[in-house]
């Protein structure tokens, strides 16, 4: 992962509310919108505001069966960002 790639991950990832999205996800293979937003307290538009941010740093992916919207964590990305950041943080 490159240090753009890196850098975009991580702002997505700077807010707490995103951060209780990708903790969310990690508990299940996948889940509805309308299940993480009942779980997390929050109304569908601002998920899914949030969850297109997580969509276009490549945190998660998500697909369409009719009217639901299933997300899941893209684990192999996150795992990435933390190899990478561990990496940088080694060069200090």
């Amino acid at each position: 992962m490159d240090a753009k790639d890196l850098r975009a991950s991580l702002r997505a990832m700077a807010d707490v509310a995103r951060l209780r999205i990708l903790q969310q996800l990690a508990g299940y293979r996948e889940i509805t919108v309308s299940d993480l937003t009942r779980s997390l307290r929050i109304s569908q538009p601002l998920a899914s505001w949030h969850l297109r941010t997580l969509r276009r740093a490549g945190l998660i992916t998500t697909h369409r069966n009719g009217r639901q919207v299933f997300c899941s964590l893209n684990r192999s990305r996150v795992e990435e960002c933390r190899q990478a950041l561990g990496e940088l943080v080694g060069q200090i």
